[in-house]
């Protein structure tokens, strides 16, 4: 089991319309093909204007494959064509939890 934290840099006082229309739009679609949403949480300190997010997906293999098929749906791909705009840049990074956390 692995954990996606995902963080969106987003260009600075659109945070409120990239979370509305996600919400909207994109929640459903993404929940659909990825799955496992473990939390969604926007910034209050350090880097601002960020979202940060982070999904549960059974292995690597797993992750590829739902993403895969993620961006083969044409509601994603218009969704995105939307809100690519307002991000600034992208980090993502992989963790895997401890025998003892209680996220196993």
């Amino acid at each position: 089991m692995i954990y996606e934290e995902r963080t969106y840099s987003l260009v600075p006082g659109k945070v409120a319309d990239y979370l509305e229309r996600f919400e909207r739009d994109g929640l459903a679609i993404q929940t659909r093909f990825l799955g496992d949403l473990k939390g969604y949480f926007t910034t209050e300190s350090g880097a601002l204007n960020q979202v940060v997010h982070i999904w549960r997906f059974e292995s690597f293999e797993d992750r590829a494959r739902r993403r895969a098929q993620l961006w083969s749906d044409p509601e994603w791909i218009a969704y995105a064509d939307g809100v690519l705009p307002l991000i600034t840049s992208m980090e993502n990074r992989f963790l895997q939890p401890t025998r003892f956390s209680p996220m196993t």
